[in-house]
């Protein structure tokens, strides 16, 4: 028995398991980097809610002191990149123990970008005050 020949015959069966090794490798790194990509989108898009609800809230806040001092609570205006919108009515009762008064309804809506976008995030907030 040639046990040079033997030997010499799986010389290409090594890199035929190097090329697949590497091959492997390279999809398992581009399935981590379209994963991490994934987790930081969804990460940012958290923290843009987040803000959006307290721009919203800023807009309740501003059309409560609007309300009560007598003044209009009705606008826009830009807070921090989001676009608020406040809108607010009201509406008189009158209760036999409690007598005469105004009860307001405020809505504010907070927006980043535009629908359809990759990044719009929006918050809506209502409040009654009397």
């Amino acid at each position: 028995m040639n046990t040079k020949c033997f030997i010499s015959d799986q010389r290409g069966f090594t890199l035929v398991q190097a090329i697949f090794i590497l091959v492997v490798l390279a999809l398992l790194g581009a399935a981590m980097v379209r994963l991490l990509g994934g987790q930081s989108a969804t990460s940012t898009l958290a923290v843009q809610q987040a803000r959006a609800y307290q721009a919203a809230q800023s807009g309740l806040e501003w059309g409560t002191v609007r309300a009560l001092n007598g003044n209009s609570c009705t606008g826009t205006f830009v807070i921090a990149s989001f676009n608020v919108k406040v809108y607010c009515d009201s509406e008189a009762s009158n209760e036999a123990s409690l007598g005469s008064y105004v009860i307001f309804h405020i809505t504010s809506e907070a927006t980043y970008s535009s629908f359809g976008n990759v990044d719009f995030v929006s918050r809506k907030l209502e409040r009654r005050i009397r």
